[in-house]
């Protein structure tokens, strides 16, 4: 397979409501339509944009507090008119997608939900489908990979493909270092991060762990960063403001690009030189903190922290700050006076 050594990303930020039924769901793909089109059309005479990425949430998002509501409501299988129109839109333009995230249900799994994206290449086939690993608890009662005993797929796909090695995880697994990590020892060159990410931890000072995170997260694991976050005004997913910010680093943490910080629509077109890339990381001895690993060490990351989430019950607000509570009794070192 061909590599194209240098080619462009857009990251396409949202402000958009989020769907209460399946059938609002049709205007979000409009607009995501719209978005790949001005992407890879409006800047052609500029850029070779190769893939277009789009924040969580971009189809839909988890507005009900109960996986019967979301279930009722929201959920659709892989294989929805959704799906299937960016694949054509995708196959048109001749660019991969990696899709906003939406809640999927799976007949293997009837009774749990997932938060799932999907990278669709150039050829509008799908190549991957991300699931959430770490939901953002208490509030996101779907599923984790996690959740499901002998679980049977990839949980961390990483793809060859024409751009170069792709793998992504959504929001909040990454301010799980493991979960990047993982991507990154299965050779993972771009780390594309779909996310919701709101404030007041967002893209400004004086916490900005948005721009914190996507930076060390190419410097540990010498990668690209793409990263793409929701724009939403309050008004459009309440309770909370999102700040936007999308953002591309170069894997020694360079920002090549970025939105203004604040909600609205944006398209952040940046750079990435997949040969560059190869080079660095065939050349360097130090700084390779991938290679220098020593894993044996660390034996408490070894042993289960986080119980599965295995029961109805469980997949609850309350059910999950339950075992919130439990697994913080359970890791709170005892004193000696105790």
């Amino acid at each position: 397979m061909k590599t194209h050594n240098l080619w462009y990303a857009a990251l396409c930020q949202l402000d958009q409501p989020n769907p209460a039924r399946r059938s609002d769901m049709r205007r979000n793909t409009d607009k995501t339509l719209e978005l790949l089109e001005r992407a890879v059309t409006g800047y052609a005479p500029f850029h070779d944009v190769r893939l277009v990425v789009f924040p969580e949430f971009g189809l839909s998002a988890p507005i009900y507090g109960t996986v019967e509501e979301l279930r009722e409501h929201l959920a659709l299988p892989v294989e929805n008119e959704h799906v299937a129109r960016i694949a054509a839109k995708a196959k048109e333009l001749g660019c991969f997608v990696q899709t906003g995230s939406f809640i999927e249900s799976d007949p293997d799994h009837p009774d749990c939900l997932f938060n799932t994206t999907l990278l669709i290449s150039d050829e509008g086939r799908i190549l991957s489908r991300y699931r959430k690993t770490n939901p953002w608890i208490p509030w996101e009662v779907h599923a984790s990979p996690h959740d499901i005993e002998d679980y049977p797929d990839d949980p961390f796909p990483v793809v060859e493909t024409s751009l170069g090695r792709l793998g992504v995880a959504t929001c909040y697994d990454w301010l799980f270092p493991e979960v990047c990590r993982e991507l990154g020892l299965r050779g993972c060159e771009v780390m594309i991060r779909i996310s919701a990410y709101m404030d007041p931890w967002g893209a400004t000072a004086p916490m900005d762990w948005w721009t914190v995170i996507n930076r060390a997260r190419a410097i540990e694991n010498t990668a690209y960063v793409l990263a793409c976050n929701q724009g939403a005004t309050g008004s459009h997913y309440p309770p909370f403001s999102w700040p936007g910010g999308s953002q591309a680093v170069d894997f020694d943490g360079r920002i090549l690009a970025e939105a203004t910080p604040g909600p609205g629509e944006r398209i952040v077109v940046a750079p990435v030189h997949i040969g560059w890339l190869r080079e660095e990381r065939e050349r360097r001895r130090g700084h390779a903190m991938v290679s220098h690993l020593r894993t044996e060490l660390y034996a408490r990351q070894r042993a289960p922290i986080f119980p599965r989430v295995g029961t109805p019950e469980d997949r609850t607000v309350e059910g999950l700050n339950r075992l919130i509570d439990e697994t913080r009794r359970r890791m709170t070192p005892r004193r000696k006076e105790d």
